[in-house]
C-alpha cells in the first residue's frame, strides 16, 4: 500500500503559499483599489477600470463617485480609506488634501487628467427647446414656468462654475440680471450633490434643463447648448477673464478658472505602488483615448503640480504645471 505524508494544516498553509501558482498564491496577490471620484467621471472610469483590470487581472476596481469637495472630505475629515483622488476641478486638491496650517497632509502632488466646459442640456419635451441657443439661452432659461436642475456649489465643482459660469456672463452680456434670474429658475429643489444623479429627471420631463458638462451631454446623447469659450470655463488661454466670475459659498468665495480634471495618490495608501500604474494607465494613450472619446478634452502633455514628489514611474508622463 502507497504511503500518505500527513502535514498539520500550519505547513499545509505554509506549502500552499509558496507554491507558484497556487491559488493561495493567487489570492494573496489580489488587491483592492479604492478610487474617490467626482460623478462626471463614472462613465469613462467605468471602462477605464475594466481596461486596467484586463491588464492586471488580480487588481478589482472599486469606484466610489459624488461631488469632488464632498469626496476629497471623505478622505480629510471621515478618514476613510481611498487610493486614489479624481476631482473635477484641480484646485480641490490643494486646497483640502495638502494639508497646511496645522493639517495633516493627505496628498503631496496632483497632475491634470483633461478639459471640460459648462452647458446646460435639455430634450425635444423641455420649454422652449426648439427655440434655445448659443445667443438666447439666458432669455429662453429666465422664463416663467421654465425647471433648471444643477448641483450645490457647497459640494460639486460643476454647481459653483454654472454660477461663476452665469456671473461671467453677466460682464460678457452686458446685463447685470442673467445670474440672478436664471438661478430664480433653478430653486434648492432642483437641486442635488452632483448634477448627474438629475438626468433621469430631466429625461423624464421633470425638469427642462440641466447646468452640466459637455462630456456628459456627448456621454448621454443629450441636446445641450454650445455657450462661447469666453464664458464656459473651458479655454486655459481665458484664465484672467474667467478669474471675474466668483460665487459665494459655504467654503469661502471661489474664482473661475479653466475646468481641468486633476488625480492624485492618497499619502499613506497601501496600494501606492498599483494606485501609480493606475495613473500611468490613465495618462497613456488608452487612458487618454478613452477620455476623449467620452466627451473630455485631451491633455499633451500632462501638467502635474509638485512633479518632484511624484512616484518615480510617473514623472516621465508629465511636465511641471505652467506657472505651478
Amino acid at each position: 500500500m502507497q504511503s500518505t505524508a500527513r502535514f498539520s494544516p500550519l505547513v499545509l498553509g505554509l506549502l500552499c503559499a509558496l507554491l507558484p501558482g497556487s491559488f493561495a498564491a493567487r489570492a494573496a496577490e489580489s488587491t483592492t483599489l479604492t478610487v474617490f471620484a467626482a460623478g462626471t467621471l463614472a462613465v469613462p472610469f467605468k471602462e477605464i477600470d475594466e481596461r486596467f483590470h484586463e491588464q492586471y487581472p488580480n487588481v478589482t476596481v472599486q469606484p466610489q463617485f459624488g461631488g469632488s469637495v464632498k469626496m476629497a472630505k471623505q478622505i480629510t475629515d471621515l478618514h476613510r480609506d481611498a487610493d486614489l483622488l479624481a476631482v473635477a476641478d484641480y484646485s480641490v486638491i490643494p486646497k483640502y488634501m495638502f494639508g497646511g496650517n496645522g493639517k495633516q497632509a493627505y496628498a503631496k502632488w496632483y497632475v491634470g487628467i483633461c478639459r471640460n466646459a459648462i452647458t446646460f442640456v435639455y430634450t425635444d419635451k423641455s420649454k422652449g427647446a426648439g427655440e434655445i441657443n448659443s445667443k438666447n439661452w439666458y432669455k429662453v432659461l429666465a422664463r416663467k414656468g421654465v425647471e433648471i436642475g444643477r448641483s450645490n456649489p457647497d459640494t460639486d465643482p460643476s454647481g459653483y462654475q454654472t454660477v461663476q459660469m452665469l456671473n461671467l456672463a453677466n460682464k460678457y452680456y452686458d446685463d447685470p440680471n442673467i445670474e440672478t434670474s436664471v438661478l430664480a429658475n433653478a430653486p434648492l429643489a432642483n437641486m442635488r450633490d452632483t448634477e448627474t444623479s438629475l438626468i433621469s429627471a430631466l429625461q423624464l420631463g421633470q425638469i427642462d434643463y440641466l447646468a452640466i458638462y459637455r462630456s456628459d451631454a456627448l456621454q448621454h446623447h443629450l441636446k445641450f447648448v454650445d455657450l462661447p469659450n469666453k464664458i464656459n470655463l473651458s479655454d486655459a488661454t481665458e484664465s484672467s477673464y474667467y478669474a471675474q466670475g466668483t460665487v459665494q459659498t459655504k467654503n469661502g468665495t471661489l474664482t473661475g478658472k479653466p475646468i481641468v480634471y486633476a488625480i492624485t495618490i492618497v499619502e499613506g495608501s497601501k496600494n501606492a505602488a498599483i494606485a501609480e500604474k493606475y495613473v500611468a494607465f490613465l495618462l497613456g494613450p488608452e487612458g487618454q483615448a478613452i477620455m476623449k472619446k467620452n466627451g473630455f478634452g485631451e491633455f499633451k502633455p500632462a501638467y502635474a503640480v509638485n512633479p518632484d514628489a511624484m512616484p518615480q514611474g510617473l514623472k516621465s508622463q508629465v511636465k511641471p504645471w505652467p506657472g505651478s
